[in-house]
């Protein structure tokens, strides 16, 4: 029993140390536990490097053709490429005298959208870490107790055994929920690098009539 305990206590100390704010990036939120830094916003400006969006870009959602185009290209379930396809379908389809504005719209639904989503999992990630602490927090006072249990002469083993299988079985969740997080903190990034590649799609020129 010594033995299984002390691999126990390995593994339960190896997945909190992985999930703790030690392992945390640098950044303002010393909570945050992905390696990517938090950046809980992004500006148009991270995004489009073009003229100035003018006023009426911020009245895409009033477009219906455009707004269900934002949330199609915005789906991670469409492939990039089909997406920037479906872009230059849309862009060279245009007259050119509505081209610029509807162009403007469609770059300020795709940031108000995708910045939208990747702020929302953001903060889901937080609740997720906070979730984690506590379980570890638990994970600690079980294995402390269980310790506690099996050095007493009057210990009964049946109870010992069972707390230990069933903190065993905790301690494998805690473990697959940290290799989860470190999945869902990949996304963030993930939704900013497709919001960029959409918009640098939209900036190009189309091709000469």
């Amino acid at each position: 029993m010594r033995s299984i305990m002390r691999v126990l206590m390995a593994a339960t100390l190896g997945a909190v140390a992985a999930s703790s704010p030690g392992f945390s990036a640098q950044g303002d939120d010393p909570d945050w536990p992905c390696i990517q830094r938090k950046v809980p916003e992004l500006s148009i400006g991270q995004i489009w490097t073009g003229p100035e969006l003018p006023p009426q870009a911020a009245d895409w959602a009033k477009d219906a053709a455009i707004s269900e185009l934002v949330d199609d290209l915005a789906a991670r379930r469409l492939p990039l490429p089909e997406a920037q396809e479906k872009i230059k379908a849309y862009r060279d389809a245009l007259p050119a005298d509505q081209r610029p504005q509807h162009i403007a719209m469609l770059i300020q639904g795709l940031f108000d959208k995708m910045n939208g989503e990747r702020s929302h999992v953001i903060s889901g990630i937080a609740r997720y870490a906070h979730r984690q602490r506590d379980l570890a927090a638990s994970l600690r006072r079980e294995g402390s107790a269980l310790d506690a249990m099996r050095i007493s002469p009057d210990a009964n083993q049946n109870q010992v055994t069972l707390r230990s299988e069933q903190l065993m079985f905790q301690t494998r969740i805690f473990q697959e929920r940290v290799q989860s997080l470190t999945y869902v903190c990949e996304v963030p990034t993930l939704i900013e690098q497709r919001l960029y590649a959409l918009v640098k799609t939209l900036a190009e020129a189309p091709p000469a009539q």
